[in-house]
């Protein structure tokens, strides 16, 4: 079966609503409101800018990152170590629910953000990642450290 393709005409009126451009960006508060209840401790909006930073750095050095849940998962329980980001807005959250629980054992500082969709953008993927396992690098061991630090006086033990 051979694809064909259509041709649509759009008048004025349907390019002005499909226009993307003038889409504001949801606030930092704003995604904070849809967050669920497990969402602690969540990273003040200007930790989630350096952690999205950081994410960004690791993500260019392969095997220093893991993302997405299976891969976070496993590795967390063969042993590896480092910071663990999960994302605020994750439903149902029956699905990652266990996971604090499992890095406290581990002692693995974590912390939530509000969005999965920047935690994604931040990887460089147009999808939302649920969650990541950031390992230290030489190359950006000093902001490493120091989220490490600040994540780890957020956090509250259960």
């Amino acid at each position: 079966m051979e694809a064909t393709k259509i041709k649509m005409e759009v008048d004025d009126d349907t390019k002005e609503n499909l226009d993307l451009s003038n889409l504001k960006e949801v606030s930092y508060e704003d995604k904070l409101k849809i967050c669920n209840a497990i969402a602690s401790p969540m990273a003040p909006k200007k930790l989630t800018k350096k952690i999205y930073k950081l994410i960004k750095k690791a993500s260019k050095h392969k095997g220093y990152l893991r993302n997405g849940l299976k891969d976070v998962q496993k590795h967390i329980r063969k042993g590896e170590t480092g910071l663990v980001i999960f994302a605020g807005d994750v439903y149902p959250i029956e699905i990652m629910c266990h996971l604090p629980v499992v890095c406290e054992n581990k002692n693995i500082p974590y912390c939530y953000t509000p969005s999965r969709q920047d935690i994604g953008h931040a990887l460089g993927v147009k999808r939302g990642s649920l969650m990541v396992l950031i390992k230290e690098h030489a190359e950006y061991k000093d902001s490493y450290d120091e989220l490490k630090g600040a994540i780890e006086t957020l956090s509250t033990p259960l």
